[in-house]
């Protein structure tokens, strides 16, 4: 299997990818220099989620942190294998392309890759600039974030040839060839190839012109072969003349049914033929495409995704459309896994539901409604996190700031993924489901730029250890590359680059990661001189990115059909280099290695493995290649063009049998598209016969028994230039070994020591697997070994290794715990709270369990099978509960307890705050919060221009202002996940004097009773006073009281920059007052409400409020209260005898209490001197409650009685 970075599953998967043409300067034909195509940086990909991935051969798009699967060449993805958009360049919808370059892709099975419109991945230059690495392990060379290389090795030999392994002959030998130009298309620089193969000769090309400056395709050319590409037919005029074409889409089950995508910034339809290309029809669609996901057994049935993020299904090829679901993440939909799912058109999605969240659902794709959804997974997942692979679904979910990973095995309930107990994984990528078990890398929390490999069980739960600290990079689309490779034909056989002391050192395993050895470097070099490299200290190194173009053979190569033989790049030595770099092969899957190259070839398999042909990955133009006959050992040079050409990459015929490759390249910069077919059938003389045959052993460094058996492989005898045929089939002779030690791995919650055994780790305790046995069953119990999966070995130490059925230990419960689902300690009122119960040990299943919600509700159980998948409750009232659980059996108990904070969303906050406060005197202020019963809040004053605020968990606080002038207050009050503040500004005086105003009746009638209406009010006040009087404005503070009817306080402060002439000021002030009292009480104070209305202003009473500061000894100041409380008396005697006589007296009485108060006036700042309003002469005493009652609680009353007119949120009725 190879692998790459961002892979998704499939098994029918086209071979899409990019490779840009170099360009040459006009001025210096034949050098290189830095074309545009190679030094721009790479477009990204748009965002999506590090999330699970599925394996596919195409380059996708890069995934949000989290889970991840990955591609593979072996690696079988799911049945729902995503058979998406070819990616356009730059990511964006329609193509958006990166720089001018000819680029080629393959179309094949089922498209592009998922998620479509991304970037085609440019083609890394093979010069002293530097190499990057391409996407999913594509290209050969440094990945992105490792920088650029040095100047490379200087060729020995002809700039073409390089030195090889050993030349047969000097002669050039010529193939059978013919060229074929893609006349008009000159100006075209992106195209995509289909050839069908498998008996047929029909290949199909799509030659597109992008615009970068639109960002669009301007222009498009349909060419059709019928003979193997020795010519074409261009079909320009059976799409439509102005038709212009993004997409070519081939049904993995069906190769004569093509689907091509026009542009969408163009049109949005779609052109089908069911006779591999030859006719076609059209039908316009109403939404854009993005991807396509074929199903893998009916050819009919396709998805498609839009560029909206919704999900239609087709049941006819696309000639009629369905919707499905309007919020579908993108790349996250699967068809159904035949053998697995009861419905072969069941889809698996991961979507946004109403409430907002992302879950699983699955549904039929006739039958999506609302209604007919279900969620195999209760909970929501995070976004982009699910996975359908072979037998297994994984997902993700985010709790307490740890990802928890889960996963269904053949469809079963969803259990937690068990990775070691510290292991904290921050990312995870899963690498391979082959053979009922995954591999995945796990990014620890200590690690930046490496990954640990782990390998499971057949349910995929329990994961151990393979390999410690893997290299890996960021390709250019900003997905994760790691260096893993799985060797082709021969199960257990990995690569991998791993660091160690900053060091990157190339491993095998040939036990699945059991045992990992280096390299043994070649004993002799190209020249045959002696190699001198001592293991551990020197060895081969290896690059194993996989190449997602299917134009280059990728740095590293195996084939299913030449099992053992291994082709890649590297170098001798201490550490990897990506200087100095040869190409190597292995004839014994990897046991020994010799040099065939001393520089970058592309190297292909062809006649099933039987002969290797190689292309020097250069960016000058060339007409030779090299074909070996003997694994490498010589190679015979030979021409496929008379002149030079600038290769943009070569195609093996799919069909392997037929011994055919296509050449593309250009002859110039503006030359058309030049298609060579070569035919290589002349080369080999005859067809093989069995003396042309030989067998060799597959071992492990010596050792015969690899995965449990002895295998033996039939291949050609090296030199033998006769052709395999299709009927040739590799036997191989197996028998199993006996097992030994190698052939066990460390169960889970075990470490191997340095003495070769597995001994418990210090966290995990062996009995803990027990907890699911009751007393009188059984169970097994594990020695610390697993068998490897697949290994076939039998007797030897299989006895002594397998897990021993044992009776069911009795244990008391210990290390009960209770959590909730989503790892918060808050909720909402009146929505459901999901606790989940853990036990660390004891009897599942003849444990009692109990769950005291805190509310006066409580919940019992026999055992713990109905409390799996949590317990849900909701809470009637907001408030802190203690939620405790309590297990009990005949062994004993266990208690735990979690504190459980139940709140209502506070809608909103009113901060109550006098208008007026007295320097470094206590001022009392207060937060109102509607609704009014929202449970624990907590409160964060901020004062001034502090940085730093108090935090309460009171709804009022006293504050002393030592500064004059303006102040500034806000509160800030926390419930749960909301915040809501208020602000509100104060006057902070020595000394000041304040009056209640009054108004006519016309102006209740306008008053809204609004906050906004009472300041803009309050302004045509105060500008009436100052008009009138001739005060200065700064010295006249009005406040509009809420409630009717219409009142207000008039603050009458010192001019600024007094305080040092402090007698004369309180004489000024006085002097002002008068000028006030007077204008007011001749009515001269009035103003224009709106045409026609005009309001007068009133004093209320006499002097309301005296003269204050904060000195002491003020005999007047007591004169006037005193006087002040005779003549309340007086007042409250008048009203009781006259009150039915005053009919708006009892009206105000009655509104009073539905007052929304928003502030607090200071009519007194004294304490002994209360406000006194009209509507209220009662006893002195009473009169203060009454009013701080109406002005600063009366609000929430006002709230409640008012819902009939403005509905507020009420969290007490639910």
């Amino acid at each position: 299997m190879e692998k790459g970075t961002n892979c998704f599953p499939t098994c029918h998967t086209v071979f899409l990818a990019w490779t840009w043409l170099l360009l040459l300067s006009w001025c210096c034909t034949g050098a290189e220099i830095t074309c545009r195509s190679c030094s721009s940086p790479s477009p990204s990909w748009p965002p999506s989620s590090s999330r699970l991935r599925q394996e596919q051969r195409q380059p996708p798009p890069p995934p949000p942190r989290g889970l991840r699967s990955w591609p593979g060449g072996r690696a079988r993805g799911s049945a729902g294998a995503a058979a998406a958009a070819e990616p356009l360049p730059g990511g964006e919808p329609g193509g958006r392309a990166g720089p001018r370059g000819a680029a080629l892709r393959s179309a094949g099975a089922g498209g592009g890759a998922p998620g479509g419109r991304g970037p085609a991945a440019p083609r890394s230059r093979r010069s002293s600039e530097g190499r990057r690495a391409l996407p999913a392990g594509g290209g050969r060379g440094v990945p992105a974030a490792e920088g650029q290389r040095g100047a490379r090795a200087q060729p020995r030999g002809p700039p073409e040839e390089g030195r090889a392994a050993r030349l047969r002959g000097a002669e050039e030998l010529r193939l059978s060839t013919t060229t074929f130009a893609l006349t008009g298309d000159a100006a075209h620089n992106q195209a995509m190839v289909h050839w069908s193969g498998h008996n047929s000769s029909v290949i199909l090309i799509l030659t597109k012109l992008y615009d970068f400056n639109l960002g669009s395709v301007t222009e498009s050319s349909l060419w059709r072969s019928t003979d193997y590409g020795t010519t074409y037919e261009k079909l320009n005029d059976k799409v439509g003349l102005k038709t212009v074409l993004s997409y070519l889409y081939v049904s993995p089950t069906n190769k004569r049914k093509i689907m091509l995508l026009s542009d969408p910034e163009i049109e949005s339809s779609i052109l089908i033929s069911s006779d591999e290309g030859a006719t076609y029809q059209k039908y316009r669609l109403n939404f854009y495409i993005q991807s396509l996901l074929f199903h893998p057994k009916q050819e009919e049935w396709i998805l498609a995704y839009s560029l909206d993020q919704k999900l239609y299904s087709s049941m006819d090829f696309g000639r009629k459309w369905q919707l499905m679901h309007e919020r579908v993440t993108p790349n996250r939909f699967y068809w159904s896994v035949t053998g697995l799912d009861k419905e072969p058109d069941l889809v698996h999605m991961e979507a946004r539901t109403a409430d907002g969240h992302t879950h699983y659902l699955t549904c039929r794709i006739q039958e999506c409604s609302e209604t007919k959804r279900s969620g195999p997974f209760s909970r929501s997942i995070d976004i982009s996190s699910l996975v359908v692979q072979d037998e297994y679904i994984f997902i993700q979910v985010t709790a307490g700031g740890r990802a928890n990973y889960y996963v269904s095995y053949r469809r079963e309930p969803f259990a937690q993924i068990k990775l070691p107990k510290y292991s904290l994984p921050k990312d995870m990528h899963i690498i391979s489901t082959d053979e009922n078990q995954v591999f995945a890398a796990v990014q620890e929390w200590n690690q930046n730029d490496t990954y640990n490999l782990y390998i499971s069980d057949t349910r995929g739960v329990y994961f151990t250890l393979a390999l410690e600290n893997v290299k890996s990079s960021r390709g250019l689309e900003g997905n994760i590359i790691i260096d893993l490779y799985e060797v082709a034909g021969i199960k257990g056989i990995f690569l991998a680059n791993r660091k160690i002391d900053d060091q990157i050192k190339t491993f095998i395993t040939y036990n699945k990661g059991r045992d990992w050895h280096l390299l043994q470097a070649p004993d002799t070099d190209l020249r045959g001189d002696p190699v001198v490299c001592q293991l551990p200290f020197c060895s081969l190194h290896l690059h194993l990115q996989l190449s997602e173009n299917p134009y280059t053979s990728g740095s590293i190569s195996s084939k299913e059909t030449a099992p053992g033989l291994l082709v890649a790049t590297g170098n001798i030595g201490s550490e990897l280099s990506y200087t100095d770099v040869g190409v190597f092969i292995s004839s014994d899957g990897g046991n020994s290695w010799r040099q065939i190259f001393e520089e970058e070839y592309n190297v292909w398999f062809l006649d099933w493995g039987g002969a290797l042909v190689a292309m020097k990955h250069t960016s000058v133009p060339i007409r030779h290649m090299w074909v070996s006959f003997d694994e490498g050992r010589s190679w015979s040079k030979y021409s496929f063009t008379s002149t030079p050409l600038f290769v943009d990459g070569s195609l093996v015929d799919p069909g392997i049998e037929t011994q055919i490759m296509t050449v593309f390249g250009h002859f110039s910069l503006r030359s058309e598209w030049q298609l060579v077919k070569v035919d290589y059938q002349s080369i080999f003389s005859r067809r093989c016969n069995k003396d042309d045959y030989q067998t060799w052993h597959l071992h492990n460094q010596g050792e015969p028994c690899v995965m449990g058996e002895r295998k033996i492989y039939k291949k050609r005898k090296p030199g033998a230039q006769c052709s395999l045929g299709r009927d040739y089939s590799q036997t191989v002779v197996s028998e199993p070994c006996v097992c030994s030690q190698g052939d066990f791995e460390c169960d889970y919650g075990y470490e191997r020591h340095s003495n070769n055994q597995c001994v418990p780790a210090f966290w995990f305790s062996p009995s803990s697997l027990s907890k699911d046995c009751s007393i009188g069953q059984s169970y097994l119990n594990s020695t610390g070994y697993r068998r490897i999966v697949s290994n076939n070995c039998t007797d030897g130490l299989r006895e002594k290794y397998m897990a021993k059925m044992e009776k069911c230990p009795g244990k008391a419960p210990r290390g009960l715990h209770i959590l909730t689902t989503d790892g918060k300690l808050v909720t909402e009122q009146g929505h459901n709270a999901t606790f989940v119960i853990l036990m660390e040990e004891g009897d599942l299943q003849r444990t009692n369990i109990q769950l005291d919600f805190g509310d006066g509700v409580a919940v019992s159980y026999a055992n713990f099978s109905p409390v799996e998948d949590g317990i849900r409750h909701v809470y009637k009232s907001a408030g802190i509960f203690q939620v405790t659980a309590y297990a009990e059996n005949s062994l004993g108990s266990d208690t735990a307890v979690l504190f459980l904070h139940v709140v209502c969303p506070v809608e909103h906050v009113h901060l109550s705050v006098p208008f007026v406060a007295i320097r470094n005197k206590d001022v009392n202020i207060s937060a109102v919060v509607w609704p009014s019963q929202a449970g624990t809040l907590t409160y964060f004053w901020w004062f001034g221009n502090s940085t730093k605020p108090l935090i309460t968990l009171e709804s009022s606080i006293s504050y002393i202002f030592a500064v004059e002038g303006m102040n500034t207050v806000t509160v800030q009050v926390s419930a749960g996940n909301t915040l809501i503040q208020d602000t509100k500004e104060i006057a902070v005086h020595e000394y000041f004097q304040s009056q209640l105003l009054s108004f006519s009746p016309n102006l209740d009638y306008h008053n809204p009773d609004i906050p906004e209406w009472r300041q803009d009010i309050g302004k045509v006040i105060k500008r009436a006073l100052a008009q009138v009087t001739g005060i200065p404005d700064e010295q006249i503070l009005v406040a509009v009281f809420p409630g009717l009817p219409t009142s207000a306080e008039l603050f009458i402060l010192p001019h600024k920059n007094t305080t040092e002439r402090r007698k004369s000021s309180e004489a000024d002030l006085e002097q002002v007052v008068e000028i006030l009292f007077n204008a007011l009480n001749q009515n001269l104070v009035q103003f224009e409400l709106k045409p026609g209305v005009e309001v007068i202003v009133y004093v209320t009473q006499l002097t309301l409020a005296p003269l204050v500061d904060s000195s002491t000894g003020h005999s007047s100041s007591a004169m006037l209260m005193l006087l002040s409380v005779v003549f309340v008396g007086l007042a409250v005697f008048l009203i009781y005898k006259f009150k039915r006589k005053i009919p708006w007296i009892n009206i105000y009485a009655q509104v009073q209490h539905d007052k929304e108060q928003e502030m607090i006036g200071s009519v007194s700042q004294s304490e002994n001197a209360p406000k006194i309003t009209l509507s209220e002469f009662t006893d002195p005493e009473e009169l203060m409650d009454k009013e701080l009652d109406t002005r600063v609680m009366g609000s929430i009353s006002t709230i409640a009685n008012s819902e009939s007119t403005k509905e507020i949120p009420n969290c007490t009725s639910v």
